[in-house]
This record gives structure tokens, C-alpha cells and sequence, in this order.
């Protein structure tokens, strides 16, 4: 018939065959890279250098592999500079006053200080219970004491990075949980150091570290968790009767209840804040009605050798650990030799801890305001020089006070601030072995008698210090290194 269709069997006349869709091809279809740059305008136009890029682009999880798929470049960074080179440089102002993380108060830091200080006290006042022979030169029980204290820090560093890790993960009930399981570790090892290097001396010794050991690990929970205040309240008797006895020579047992009561009350306090407490997740210490991951599925997953959100590693707290061993070693050594100089240095640490916040706080405004990686180093190197140098007034200050002023006392402080400014740059890994190194070198020179302790100290300290300091300069214009 004229004008007919041939239509399939079963098909309807009012059905047109379907058309083929027809493909893309290749050349036509849009550029991945393009989308990308697209996608991530904002933040690659405020983008100050390739490598802040490079950080968003690991952090989001693209490994070398998919990048090599997809784009056909090398790595992270070569993408980075891709993207840095097509993207127009832009830096809008943010609307309203910019909230800045970094911004803590000095009352809070000083009162952080004056706790790490006060616990010295309670050798004051305890030092006439360890009525025994001096050993190796130094007074009764001073060996096991320092070696439970070594143990202690080295522990307690490691446990308190933990806990921070878990809390910057926004997971408060597994710092609690790890608090909870690791003090206890610390506790046992300091005592068990102590008895170990006292042997059959005097256990008055081996008893006073015991309790240091426990309030070690106690004030780590109050300090992680923020309980400042509390630990302070804790610590009151225990001061107040270290300052009677510089007027009125209390007897034993007075002595005796003013310390194990400071420490009864320390200990009481960690144990509120990190003990199962109420049947609900809103309870203070409830550490474990809150659901947390999975142990199947809570591992960390490797993202160019780097671990997810879903926790922290083990083995990641270890660096921190050894850090606190150097430090300690270094910060002993000067107490022996004088120890109000260990007094200046721990009375510092509060207004150190202000000074890095205040560096960490200048850096990301030079963030903000500048649109060169030069600009940006000398912005940040500005602030440096300034946060360094008030804190070696602070320290010059202290030492003056306290009669415990010499050049080591200063270069001792370059080294433990610049070794925390490494630290807080994720920079871990060098700020451990430069302390560990320098630790180990003034401990060989003493054990083999070479050369004056005193310019050996502050060969040691120098050395140390313009290491350190070196490493920081080299990373101040990295910006990954601020983030």
C-alpha cells in the first residue's frame, strides 16, 4: 500500500521505532580537570601556595593512583600545581569577624603553668620522710625519684597524645576510654622503675615515687580533659603545708596527711572525670554508652601512607613519648644543677603554651592577608622572632627571680620551645630525635667524665637549639606545615 511503514510484530501503529542513542565521543565529553578546578574554585583561587592544594586534595582521599587515572598527571602535587596554574588568584574577604581557633586566654595558660610547678612542693615537703644515706652524691631517695619521674613523663606524653587525638577526632568517650586504660600503665611502670633501681635501699624512696607515679598519671587526665581548676583545688593542701614548713617544721604525720591527701583528692578527681558514671550518654564520665566504632571496622585506612578519621594509631603516640624522655632528661640535668632552674623552666611552660597559640593564631592571619609564599614567610617569620623573644623574657624573668639565671637556662628554652613550635608543625619525628640525640650526648659526656658538666651542657643545649631552630625556619613558608 502507498505511504504504508513496515512496522515490527506486536508494535503498535502509533509507535515510532526507537532511535539509537547516539555516544559522546572522547573529544567532546568535558575535562575532568576542568570540573575539578571547577569544583574546588573557592579554595584553590584563596590558595596561597601548590601545596595547600595538595593537602585538600590527600585529605579528601585521592591517591597517586586515581589521580594518575583521571588526570593523567604524576601525583598529588603535580595535580596540585595544575590546578594552581588555571585557577585565577582570588582572596574574598569573609564575612563578619573570622573565628580563630588559636585564640586562648593567658589567665588559662599561666594557671596551666602554676600547675605543672606546684606538684615541686611536694618534695619539700616530703624530703625529711626520706631520712636515709645520700646516694651517688645526691639526697635519699633522689635516684628512684627521678627514675619513676622519667618513666612517668615518658608515658604520660605518649598517653596525653593519644587522648588530644581522639578529642580532635570529636570522639571525647575513647579519649576518656584511653585515659581510663593507659594512666594505669604509666602508674605501674613508674613504681616498678623505681623498685628496680633502689634495689635494697631505702623503700621510703621507692614509696614517695610510687605516689608520684599515681598523681603523674591522675594529673594527665585532669590537664587532657581540662580540668585545671579542679587539679589546682586538689593540690591546695599539699601547698599550703610546703609553705608552713618554711615558718613552723610540721610534724610526721601532719606532713603525712597533707600529702596523700593531695594525692587522695587527685586521684579521686581522674577517676570522676573517666569512671562509667549514669546509664545515659549524658553523664560526665559515661565512657561507655556512647556508641563508638566498631574494633572490625574502626582501623585506620591508609591514604598515601596516612591514616583516616576513624582513629588514632597506637604507634603514632610514640614519637610524642620519646619526646617527653629527651625533654625530661635535659630539663633533669639542669635540676640537678640547680634546682630552681627546673622551677623557672616549669613555671615557663604556661606562658610558652600562650606564645605557641599566639604564633599558631599570627600565622593563619598571614594566611589570610597576604598573596605571596614570600609575603606569607616573613609574615610568619615576624612572628617568630616576636613569640621566641617574649618567651626568653619570661624565662629571664623567672631566672632572676629565683636566682637560677645562667646562659644555659635561655638556650635550654630555645630548645624546648622550638622543639614544641616542631611539634605543633606535625614536624614530631625531627623535635624527638634532636632531643633524644642531645639527651644521650650529655648523658655519655657525664658518664665518662669529658670535658666541664657546664660547657658541656651548653655545647649540648646550643647544638640542639640551632638545630631546631633551623628546622623551623625551613618550614615556616610551607603552609601544610600552619594548617
Amino acid at each position: 500500500m502507498s505511504g504504508s511503514v513496515w512496522l515490527p510484530p506486536g508494535a503498535r501503529p502509533d509507535t515510532l521505532p526507537s532511535i539509537p542513542r547516539q555516544r559522546t565521543p572522547s573529544w567532546a565529553r568535558p575535562d575532568p580537570l576542568d570540573e575539578l578546578a571547577e569544583r574546588l574554585d573557592d579554595f584553590v583561587a584563596a590558595a596561597v601556595h601548590p601545596d595547600e592544594i595538595a593537602a585538600l586534595l590527600e585529605s579528601d582521599g585521592m591517591s597517586d593512583d586515581q589521580i594518575r587515572e583521571r588526570h593523567g598527571l604524576k601525583n598529588s602535587f603535580a595535580l596540585a600545581e595544575e590546578l594552581y596554574e588555571r585557577v585565577e588568584r582570588r582572596y574574598p574577604e569573609p564575612e563578619g569577624p573570622v573565628h580563630d581557633l588559636w585564640q586562648v586566654g593567658l589567665l588559662g595558660c599561666l594557671l596551666r603553668g602554676v600547675v605543672f610547678a606546684l606538684p615541686g612542693l611536694g618534695y619539700v615537703l616530703g624530703a625529711p620522710l626520706m631520712a636515709a644515706p645520700r646516694d651517688l652524691g645526691l639526697p635519699a631517695g633522689t635516684v628512684p625519684l627521678l627514675a619513676g619521674a622519667l618513666v612517668g613523663w615518658t608515658c604520660n606524653q605518649g598517653l596525653a597524645h593519644r587522648a588530644y587525638s581522639w578529642l580532635g577526632l570529636g570522639y571525647r568517650t575513647a579519649a576518656q576510654r584511653s585515659l581510663l586504660l593507659g594512666a594505669p600503665v604509666g602508674v605501674v611502670l613508674g613504681a616498678l622503675v623505681a623498685l628496680l633501681v633502689a634495689g635494697t635501699g631505702d623503700m621510703t624512696g621507692v614509696a614517695f615515687a610510687a605516689g608520684q607515679s599515681l598523681y603523674l598519671g591522675a594529673s594527665t587526665v585532669l590537664l587532657v580533659l581540662g580540668r585545671e581548676r579542679s587539679l589546682l583545688f586538689a593540690l591546695l593542701p599539699m601547698s599550703a603545708g610546703a609553705a608552713l614548713a618554711l615558718f613552723h617544721t610540721p610534724s610526721t604525720a601532719l606532713r603525712l596527711v597533707l600529702l596523700l591527701g593531695s594525692l587522695l583528692a587527685v586521684v579521686v578527681l581522674g577517676l570522676l572525670e573517666v569512671l562509667p558514671v549514669g546509664d545515659g550518654p549524658q553523664g560526665r564520665g559515661a565512657v561507655w554508652n556512647v556508641r563508638l566504632p566498631p574494633r572490625g571496622r574502626d582501623k585506620p585506612q591508609r591514604t598515601r601512607g596516612r591514616q583516616s578519621t576513624m582513629g588514632p594509631r597506637l604507634v603514632s603516640s610514640l614519637p610524642y613519648a620519646l619526646f617527653g624522655l629527651g625533654t625530661g632528661v635535659l630539663v633533669l640535668y639542669a635540676a640537678l644543677d640547680n634546682a630552681l632552674t627546673a622551677v623557672a623552666l616549669t613555671l615557663s611552660m604556661g606562658p610558652a603554651e600562650w606564645l605557641l597559640h599566639r604564633f599558631r593564631s599570627g600565622s593563619l592571619a598571614g594566611l589570610r592577608n597576604t598573596s605571596t609564599s614570600r609575603a606569607f614567610w616573613c609574615t610568619t617569620a615576624t612572628t617568630l622572632v616576636e613569640c621566641l623573644t617574649a618567651y626568653l623574657v619570661t624565662l629571664l624573668v623567672l631566672g632572676l627571680a629565683m636566682s637560677a639565671l645562667s646562659p644555659g637556662l635561655l638556650v635550654l628554652g630555645v630548645v624546648l620551645w622550638t622543639g614544641l613550635l616542631l611539634q605543633s608543625f606535625g614536624a614530631i619525628l625531627s623535635a624527638t630525635a634532636v632531643c633524644c640525640a642531645a639527651a644521650l650526648a650529655q648523658t655519655l659526656a657525664l658518664l665518662t667524665h669529658t670535658g666541664n658538666p657546664h660547657w658541656v651542657a651548653l655545647i649540648v643545649h646550643g647544638t640542639a637549639a640551632a638545630a631546631q631552630t633551623a628546622l623551623v625556619w625551613a618550614l615556616l613558608g610551607r603552609v601544610t606545615a600552619h594548617r
